[in-house]
């Protein structure tokens, strides 16, 4: 199998099981985990920020930055593309009792005219906004990323109008290879950040949340209570570790695939359209003569490609660094059976 259903599929790579299996652990509820301080520290340092938590996941680090930043009856503002809202099963009123208010811009890449026109009065019966939440790349708008100057002006905006300002980053550093902007200059942009370390940077396991030093500790409270206390979790910090030192630079080659994916679905029979992919995600609608999205994924998956259905006629594939450039010709000649017949 052709694996392109997500890049959260990758296995580790030899030199990353020896980082996790050569890691000094300790117990990390007690803050005695050598190797998870150390990359706390360097997320932190990384991004000009004064403080990271490592946590279990992408959507835990969300909930936990949505938790931290609110109260019960606040309200954030985000696309209705945002994983916050898409994928992390309604989060933001379990945990939190917050409302939220969304843009609906293409692309899920959203300006400061559009959070305007999310502006209410101060009533009784209306929730208050805290917070504003970016995705970056956005994942459903098909791994699209902000410009930095975008993100500087939707900062500006927040602290005039007193709202705070957090980034899901779980595709971060796509967006940092694609735009050639530098995790520094993206924190000076954020109150808080999340990064997934398991998807295009391809460790097994984690995520972490960079803010300022207060913010961490209270969110050290918030994952606890969301059990994400863990303890010699330093084996799977060591791959985290290993995936910012050596992984970053390849996701160039994950974007270049896809470019090539892309390519050859724009000159097939039954593809309607092809996003140009920014960066490793691949969306193209097909025709309904040839049955609908979960219809044809299971014809590509009978032809050895795994793909999943992203809309009623909307495919995404995904790729990643378990994937070569021979897999990615193969994929094309499979694509090419079931969206040229």
């Amino acid at each position: 199998m052709i694996n392109l259903l997500s890049d959260t599929v990758t296995k580790p790579t030899p030199g990353m099981l020896k980082a996790m299996m050569s890691a000094v652990v300790g117990d990390d509820v007690f803050n005695e985990d050598p190797t998870v301080i150390k990359l706390q520290e360097k997320a932190a340092d990384m991004f000009g920020m004064e403080a990271a938590l490592f946590c279990p996941s992408g959507t835990m680090t969300n909930q936990i930055a949505l938790k931290v930043h609110t109260k019960p009856l606040d309200e954030v503002w985000c696309d209705v593309r945002s994983h916050i809202y898409q994928y992390e099963v309604g989060g933001y009123s379990f945990h939190s009792g917050i409302g939220i208010k969304m843009t609906d811009v293409e692309g899920g890449i959203v300006s400061v005219a559009d959070l305007k026109a999310l502006e209410h009065p101060v009533h009784d019966w209306l929730p208050r906004p805290k917070l504003i939440v970016l995705e970056n790349t956005c994942n459903k708008g098909g791994g699209t990323c902000y410009d930095l100057q975008d993100m500087r002006d939707i900062y500006a905006y927040g602290k005039q109008e007193n709202l705070a300002l957090h980034l899901d980053g779980a595709r971060l550093f796509n967006a940092v290879v694609a735009k050639a902007y530098s995790p520094s200059e993206i924190g000076s942009c954020f109150d808080s950040i999340s990064i997934c370390l398991s998807k295009g940077l391809g460790a097994p396991v984690g995520s972490l949340l960079i803010g300022k030093r207060d913010f961490i500790a209270e969110a050290r409270r918030v994952r606890k209570v969301m059990g994400g206390g863990m303890r010699q979790v330093g084996y799977l910090a060591a791959a985290g570790m290993y995936a910012l030192d050596h992984h970053v630079e390849k996701l160039e080659e994950d974007h270049h695939k896809a470019r090539q994916l892309a390519n050859a679905l724009a000159r097939m029979e039954h593809v309607l359209e092809c996003k140009k992919p920014e960066t490793n995600i691949v969306l193209f609608e097909v025709s309904s003569e040839i049955g609908t999205a979960a219809e044809v994924c299971e014809k590509l998956k009978d032809r050895g490609v795994g793909a999943v259905p992203f809309g009623a006629q909307v495919i995404r594939l995904v790729t990643h660094m378990d994937v070569s450039m021979e897999d990615i010709s193969q994929a094309n000649l499979a694509l090419q059976k079931v969206l040229n017949s």
